[in-house]
């Protein structure tokens, strides 16, 4: 909401102090590690560097309420429309505001009419280029327009889900469908909940704070959409019925209907109401949904695994995986610091990842050619090595491993020569330009990089950005080949905006026996926290302890990077 405010005074051309004091406040929230609750219990929220007491204030009446009435207050003084028009990949607060100035423009129907009738070319920044560009996000948009990301969703569904598992009126609650199942990009909310007194838990529902416009209220069934513009599902059922109608919800689709075939094929029935015998329709009790699975003969299947992706097949079998557990991770690949365009100091970084119950962290900062993410020269490298010699005497218990982001250039080569390489304990090795390749140069620029001896990880293999850029085009599956044979991890990104490598990939991966690191892509301490949905991600794509490299014991990925050193120069 720090960021909407901020935004809509640059849109409202008001002075760019106060716009960027909103921004710089968001970034400072974000870098604070911990729950809200923590923070404002230790903090009260004072004394932190950027968020002064007028945002402070606003900042707490968002956290009490769920509404800010200054954001609102802003919302109103300018065309909805234009709002939503902020949406559009690309399209920032100055340009919305010439096209409206100019043109009147304060619609996404308007601009995308405006641009196929030739309207933008010679308004002020703007040609023939911005205007196709312009056309191309909108249709990108119109294809997600009621998406979000995991991350997003999951925080407003935390927002409703909390007061009612609190109150005295639930019995058992939880959250359903594709949060549950931890999808990258989420539709909607689904909340399940059983009780004796239904009535009084849609009241209290639809009357929480976050909670905008009621859709549709009944006594089992209640939609609503919150200020947030995303729409919640709440279903309250009686307690014997609630792990059939949390199966039933969770999904996915496919799932369920390869459920309910093998359930025909036992003489039973199942839906979200429960599991029934054909031949008298006589109620199976189930306490939880592990006994669905039983009864139906097979293994219970994780949330994050119900996409009928082969995971009713090897449930049947007794062959699921052994998922990767929180508890698994044992240190951190992918975090910047202040030597590119991080927050923190190495010695911060260190003992946060020591805070944390890390036993390593690799530091990978961004390689030279990337100057407008303050990338290291080779000077800046020695420099970070020989301090992080220090950090690693200083701060015993947790080992920082010398790494880099190295740019992979547009014609495979590597940012760094070889000879500064050898010095580092490993590399995450990344695009970060040229995006406009065909499907064949792009998968042979990365084999390429792949082959240079010191490659370690190939980092945030597609480049995409969720639900603001489709990544460049690759042929996943002859890079993990590539991997595979040249002995290359691959990052899985945990930053919510990218949860790359995409899951539906991973499987490919673990049986080709492609190591995955699993990274934060931390700009800031708060970033240590985006581990969880890369586990998540990880979950959902059948990875166990085994095929993550950062499951590795810190002796085990000393062992790893050197081996590779060895296997490479030999």
């Amino acid at each position: 909401m720090l960021e909407e405010i901020g935004t809509l005074l640059e849109m409202k051309d008001e002075s760019a102090f106060r716009s960027l004091a909103y921004a710089r406040a968001a970034k400072a929230l974000l870098a604070v590690p911990g729950e809200m609750d923590e923070i404002i219990k230790s903090t009260d929220l004072k004394g932190i560097r950027g968020i002064g007491e007028s945002i402070r204030q606003k900042i707490m009446e968002i956290y009490e309420t769920g509404r800010c009435a200054y954001c609102e207050e802003i919302r109103k003084s300018l065309p909805p429309g234009i709002i939503q028009m902020l949406r559009v990949p690309g399209l920032g607060p100055k340009k919305a505001r010439i096209l409206y100035e100019r043109l009147g423009i304060s619609s996404i129907n308007e601009l995308q009419y405006a641009c196929n009738e030739n309207r933008l070319v010679g308004l002020p920044g703007m040609g023939a280029r911005t205007q196709e560009k312009i056309l191309e996000n909108i249709a990108f948009f119109q294809k997600h327009a009621d998406m979000h990301l995991y991350s997003f969703a999951l925080s407003e569904a935390q927002s409703v889900f909390a007061p009612l598992k609190k109150s005295n009126k639930t019995i058992r609650i939880a959250i359903g469908g594709s949060i549950r199942r931890k999808k990258e990009v989420i539709r909607d909310i689904d909340i399940v909940a059983s009780s004796g007194k239904p009535a009084e838990v849609m009241e209290l529902f639809t009357k929480l704070p976050a909670v905008e416009t009621v859709v549709v209220s009944g006594e089992t069934k209640t939609s609503v959409t919150l200020a947030s513009g995303i729409a919640v599902d709440l279903r309250v059922v009686a307690d014997e019925q609630f792990p059939y109608a949390l199966q039933y919800f969770t999904g996915g689709q496919e799932h369920n209907v390869r459920l309910r075939g093998i359930a025909r094929k036992k003489g039973l029935k199942l839906n979200e109401y429960g599991l029934f015998r054909v031949e008298d329709n006589s109620f199976v009790k189930c306490l939880e949904e592990a006994g669905i699975y039983r009864e139906l003969g097979l293994e219970y299947v994780p949330p994050e695994l119900r996409e009928d992706m082969g995971e009713v097949e090897a449930a049947l079998a007794g062959k699921l995986p052994d998922l990767l557990e929180e508890r698994d991770i044992v240190g951190l690949f992918h975090v910047h610091s202040r030597y590119s365009d991080g927050r923190d100091e190495i010695s911060e970084i260190a003992q946060a990842a020591k805070g944390h119950g890390y036993k390593y962290v690799g530091l990978t900062d961004h390689s030279q050619v990337a100057a407008y993410a303050g990338g290291m020269k080779v000077s800046d490298l020695f420099a970070q090595s020989e301090e992080i010699d220090r950090v690693n005497a200083q701060v015993p218990g947790v080992h920082v491993f010398k790494g880099a982001e190295v740019d992979i250039l547009p014609d495979g080569t590597l940012d760094y020569p070889d000879e500064i390489l050898k010095n580092l304990d490993f590399t995450i090795c990344s695009i970060h330009s040229k995006f406009n390749m065909t499907e064949e140069e792009a998968t042979n620029r990365i084999i390429r990089a792949m082959e240079n001896p010191h490659f370690t990880i190939l980092g945030h293999p597609t480049g995409r950005l969720l639900l603001g850029r489709d990544g460049y085009p690759i042929d996943m599956k002859r890079i993990i080949d590539a991997a595979a044979s040249l002995g290359a991890a691959i990052e899985l990104n945990a930053h919510p905006q990218r949860l790359d490598i995409d899951w539906r990939e991973m499987k490919y991966a673990k049986n080709r026996g492609v190591k995955i690191a699993i990274g934060p892509d931390a700009h800031n301490l708060g970033g240590f926290e985006d581990m969880a949905y890369g586990i998540g991600i990880a979950r959902k794509g059948w990875l166990e302890k085994a095929d993550v490299l950062n499951a590795m014991t810190l002796d085990e990925i000393s062992e790893f990077f050197k081996s590779r050193k060895a296997k490479k120069a030999a």
